[in-house]
């Protein structure tokens, strides 16, 4: 759907943006991370064609974004930090506008505009001036804008910056909705929102690619270590032993008793085994239930400091 190829930005001596690669598949939904200055934006703006790269190719829909702009731009709906709205439209007119611009044929545009108000929950403000709407509806109407056209890529740079708690869920599940039938690119500082939302996290810091994973697997990557603590019913020793034995596991060490008749356990497997399948066998053939077991992964946000902080030191090292 979008494939990067050896993409090279220049300004100046400065090298925005270096010799970079990746492709984003159809109907994914990607967060696509970095801290300011890395690249990021000038990326998605030479994807969208905003900006031409210095060398390199972007292609979009199997259509290079600089031998035919227009055609790869009606493949792709972007979301800018800051919505491009006329405030002194309403709703309507402002849509009515994009609609007109961005010159969609094959559809009725009171069917497909009243469409995109239902799917971004603006049906019921269509009238009023966008100036005298909240911040979150605002950002709405910008997301209602990049959806005209129905593209199949939509690209959103920071959708829910300065919006509050209550207005971040709200935008957070119309764009979770909007994945189930679109790739989704999403930019954002907010990295709860990235662990909600996709699938796969790019990251990006001095103009390179760093991670290129699910939230999961860079967490084991990052970390080197593939831990998850399990809850059993029964006696300390003897789940104990049966943890130990089972395939793949590299290490059991008690925990505790946090729940009644029941023990916890630091469990560390071999990377290159699913020890999930064995495990419950083994444990279930002794008659001790596993009540619970979770990962201990480390946070985007633990990932995200420690790949770029140490990046940011390799290159001031040298």
């Amino acid at each position: 759907m979008i494939e990067v190829k050896n993409l090279t930005k220049l300004y100046g001596n400065k090298r925005a943006v270096n010799d970079l690669s990746f492709t984003i598949n159809s109907g994914e939904v990607v967060g696509f991370l970095g801290p300011n200055g890395a690249g990021k934006s000038t990326t998605m703006n030479i994807i969208t064609g905003y900006l031409s790269s210095t060398s390199g190719s972007v292609s979009v829909c199997g259509i290079d974004v600089l031998d035919d702009p227009m055609a790869a731009k009606r493949h792709i709906g972007y979301l800018p930090e800051i919505p491009p709205v006329y405030p002194d439209m309403t709703v309507a007119e402002y849509l009515d506008f994009v609609y007109e611009l961005k010159g969609v044929k094959g559809t009725s545009k009171k069917k497909h505009l009243g469409e995109i108000c239902e799917i971004v929950g603006i049906s019921h403000v269509r009238d009023r001036v966008i100036k005298n709407l909240s911040k979150g509806y605002r950002q709405r109407t910008g997301l209602a804008m990049a959806l005209v056209g129905n593209p199949d890529v939509l690209i959103l740079d920071e959708p829910t910056v300065g919006l509050d708690p209550i207005q971040i869920i709200e935008i957070r599940n119309v764009i979770k909705e909007l994945g189930r039938q679109r790739t989704v690119v999403l930019s954002t500082h907010i990295l709860s929102e990235v662990e909600a939302i996709c699938e796969r996290v790019l990251v990006i810091n001095n103009g390179s690619i760093v991670a290129n994973d699910s939230p999961e697997n860079l967490s084991a990557d990052v970390s080197g270590e593939h831990k998850f603590v399990v809850r059993v019913a029964g006696p300390q020793d003897a789940v104990q032993a049966i943890i130990r034995a089972s395939e793949g596991i590299r290490m059991a060490e008690f925990l505790g008793e946090h729940e009644k008749n029941s023990c916890d356990f630091v469990v560390e497997s071999d990377p290159a085994v699913d020890v999930r399948k064995p495990l419950f066998y083994s444990l279930a053939k002794a008659g001790y239930p596993i009540l619970m077991l979770k990962p201990m992964d480390m946070s985007l946000e633990d990932i995200f400091v420690k790949l770029t902080h140490s990046e940011t030191v390799k290159k001031g090292a040298k």
